[in-house]
């Protein structure tokens, strides 16, 4: 399959991590205010009930919840720590994984809930008197407890699994797959290159960046198109997700309908909607960005390779990631394409990375660090040989040319025969794996 223009529906996206962590502020403050509010209504509530729950007398309920405070409270600043410590290994892999992945906006919501937990108890126990225990608070405190123990110790599990390099690499590559299914749709539902757009590129309404330089973070794409259809224009995107674009630069043009002349004071209105489907920030997403999420497992595959932390086993298990991503895309239409709307029309023309360069940004860095060491060699000549085996002839000569480079990089950093025939041969474990006889 050639790369030509593409044409694929609209898809909306999980959210940036910025959204994300939004919403998990609001949620950790939303549980705070809660705990405050229920340690003080419920006692008053409870005493309009009948007597439940476990039977406390008031010393033993005032000793009960000043203890589920003081433990909830050390238990907030010991998550705190383990997640600063879990962020300094992270950023070992990568800088930018821990901004990417977002891995750590469950455990701002778990600060909140325990936090909100210790509230409670304390406002409760300022409401404890003599002759007047409330029972059912103390109970759910208690409860409190068991529901805060579970889910500190559910997540720290799976934050365990989630910092090795092979879990983070596994976390981006599950990610990443879910993104290529949705900007690179299968062959049989692309439809075939739609006509261009009226007018040349930097022609028509430019729609520009008013704001402090930033980088493209994604686009609206379902309000975007059916702002086009409503008033029928077609958008050309001069930027892509994952680009830096610095202030009062056009981010695209907009272009009325062939035959239709409307005024500039409506195309100046259209222009600014359109610019508030594009959203910018300081980091890349890989919601939208199929090539920020090679451009991650790259980066966990090199530093595993440099000197200072020589961990070819976790450029292995990124490399495992990076040749099921390549392996999906290897079929799929690339290069430039269009957003069509619900009757099928092109309305919004979007650049887009074409296969070679999604190739060269994924290997090339690895074939350069990696070609030192058998382990590395190995994997890489087991990957070019499937996405070989697997891409169509008018795709096999990036993977080609990589093959060949390989050869020559491993020739000329291995000078012992003996490493030099290891290394020559394909292993999809990089060293342990079965291979045929010779």
């Amino acid at each position: 399959m050639t790369d030509s223009d593409r044409a694929r529906p609209a898809f909306r996206s999980r959210g940036t991590h910025r959204a994300r962590q939004t919403r998990s502020h609001a949620l950790a403050l939303f549980f705070v205010a809660a705990g405050a509010l229920l340690g003080w209504v419920l006692p008053r509530w409870e005493r309009h009930l009948p007597e439940a729950g476990l039977t406390f007398d008031a010393s033993t309920a005032q000793a009960t919840l000043a203890a589920i405070a003081g433990g909830m409270i050390t238990l907030a600043g010991f998550v705190v720590t383990a997640i600063t410590l879990v962020v300094q290994t992270v950023q070992t892999m990568s800088p930018r994984l821990v901004a990417a992945l977002g891995h750590f906006s469950s455990y701002l919501v778990l600060f909140g809930l325990l936090i909100g937990t210790a509230l409670f108890a304390l406002v409760a126990l300022s409401q404890v008197r003599s002759d007047d225990v409330p029972r059912v608070t103390v109970t759910l405190a208690v409860g409190l407890v068991l529901v805060d123990a579970v889910t500190v110790l559910s997540l720290l599990a799976s934050l365990r699994h989630a910092v090795t390099g092979g879990g983070l690499a596994r976390a981006v590559g599950e990610r990443l797959r879910t993104v290529v299914d949705q900007t690179y749709p299968a062959a049989a539902q692309a439809s075939g290159p739609p006509p261009p757009a009226p007018g040349r590129p930097g022609e028509g309404e430019a729609i520009r960046h008013r704001g402090q330089p930033a980088l493209i973070l994604a686009v609206d794409e379902p309000r975007l198109v059916r702002l086009a259809a409503r008033h029928d224009i077609h958008v050309r995107f001069l930027h892509t997700v994952g680009d830096f674009v610095g202030s009062d630069t056009a981010v695209a043009h907009l272009y009325p309908a062939p035959g239709r002349h409307p005024d500039e004071a409506r195309q100046r209105r259209l222009a600014r909607r359109v610019a508030a489907c594009v959203r910018f920030g300081p980091s890349r997403s890989i919601e939208q960005d199929t090539a920020y999420g090679l451009r991650l497992l790259a980066d966990i595959a090199i530093r595993a390779l440099s000197p200072a932390i020589n961990d070819p086993t976790t450029a292995i298990e990124a490399l495992d990631q990076i040749e099921d991503v390549l392996l999906r895309l290897a079929d799929r239409a690339h290069g430039p394409y269009w957003l069509v709307d619900e009757a099928g029309r092109p309305r919004v023309s979007c650049p887009a990375q074409h296969w070679p360069d999604l190739v060269s940004l994924a290997l090339d860095e690895t074939l350069l660090y990696g070609s030192a060491n058998p382990q590395t060699v190995r994997r890489l000549h087991a990957l070019l040989d499937r996405l070989l085996a697997a891409t169509a002839d008018d795709r096999r000569a990036p993977l080609a040319e990589r093959r060949e480079a390989l050869h020559r990089l491993a020739a000329t950093a291995l000078h012992d025969p003996l490493l030099n025939a290891v290394a020559a041969q394909p292993d999809p474990q990089g060293l342990g794996g079965i291979r045929e006889p010779p």
